[in-house]
């Protein structure tokens, strides 16, 4: 990332800052700062995706353990529900698994923010998502991003097949079918796993990106609960989920360049680091164009990057201090552990935390 799109960062403004919503009231939560004299009080509002659901539900707690006259109320509708709940302006905050495209920041239909001004994209939640398998005695295996193609497409059909074994030398792979189980919801999660097969295996995986499954085949299962499930109890199963929901299931190293790299939150946090900002955002929109298709050494290319987004400036200032602080508190060490601990997910990098930090302090 080029950090010289950013002037030197601020301090993180108000980071020490930590919470707990309503619905999480009883949890209690620990913090990096042992008082609760905060001079913070209010109802900070937040929707969107469902991949978020643990972390924001760590990070609400923690906020409010340390701002009792604080509530955040987050509600894991979806990431398209998030996204049009926050242009209606009626959320503080939004959840997306994905950026505002350039048609929709053109638009500039963000009913929470002040007139001409722009919106912040955070990509402060990096969560690894494993392919994962169910064969006897196999624990983890070398593919590349053709043969994942291949299976998935319903082109490569038994685990036996000369392009699984070329590249598991001393594994015994049995003669059974391969049952590929892809997700029956429309999701972030298969939006992001199709987006990887199309740009490390253009020739074979010709459908565009989308959160529902391009094509009729293999076995669908509802949500990420029902992926998991259904490749836990078949037999030569395979599919696709959340790490942190991968148990003790099989998992794939994916070849990246020339080596096979498995999944690891340094790995995923790597790889954001190596892929450039989208071209032709405000200074302080951090949308990410993934390089699905690197060859840097130590990547995990198959990652859900979930934003965190609000407006440079309000309409009403009434939360910005809120804002600020919830968000100050997610960008920093303390806040990505707790997501790390409770989700599973990769903390950002050094780099990337002062330039969320830069963003955040932005914020009028």
């Amino acid at each position: 990332m080029n950090l010289k799109r950013f002037g030197a960062p601020a301090a993180i403004a108000a980071a020490a800052a930590l919470a707990l919503s309503s619905c999480a009231a009883n949890e209690g939560g620990s913090s990096s700062d042992d008082t609760t004299d905060s001079s913070l009080s209010g109802t900070l509002v937040g929707a969107g995706a469902s991949s978020q659901g643990s972390a924001q539900e760590a990070w609400i707690a923690a906020f409010q353990t340390a701002n009792p006259d604080v509530t955040v109320n987050y509600d894991p509708s979806g990431s398209g529900a998030g996204r049009e709940t926050f242009q209606e302006g009626a959320s503080d905050f939004a959840g997306s698994d994905r950026a505002f495209n350039d048609e929709e920041i053109a638009e500039g239909n963000f009913q929470a923010c002040a007139p001409d001004t722009n919106i912040i994209e955070l990509p402060l939640y990096i969560s690894p998502i494993a392919v994962i398998f169910n064969l006897e005695g196999v624990e983890t295996l070398n593919l590349d991003a053709d043969t994942l193609a291949g299976i998935f497409g319903g082109e490569i059909t038994n685990w036996n097949d000369d392009a699984i074994v070329e590249q598991n030398d001393g594994v015994e792979l049995p003669d059974l079918a391969i049952t590929a189980v892809h997700r029956a919801d429309d999701s972030g999660t298969t939006e992001n796993f199709t987006e990887y097969l199309g740009a490390a295996a253009p020739d074979l995986w010709t459908y565009e990106a989308d959160g529902v499954w391009p094509f009729e085949g293999g076995e669908a299962a509802q949500g990420t609960s029902g992926v998991v499930d259904a490749v836990t109890n078949g037999t030569g199963t395979i599919g696709y989920a959340d790490a942190s929901r991968a148990g003790d299931l099989g998992t794939v190293a994916v070849k990246v360049g020339e080596e096979y790299v498995p999944y690891s939150p340094e790995a995923a946090a790597a790889i954001v680091d190596a892929s450039p900002f989208v071209e032709g955002r405000s200074e302080f929109d951090l949308a990410i164009e993934l390089q699905r298709d690197t060859t840097e050494s130590g990547t995990y290319p198959i990652v859900l990057v979930s934003y965190l987004v609000a407006c440079e400036q309000y309409a009403d200032s009434a939360n910005v201090e809120l804002v600020k602080a919830y968000l100050g508190y997610i960008a920093s060490p303390e806040g990505q552990d707790a997501s790390a601990e409770s989700a599973g997910s990769a903390p950002i990098s050094e780099n990337l935390r002062e330039l969320a930090t830069a963003a955040i302090d932005s914020i009028q």
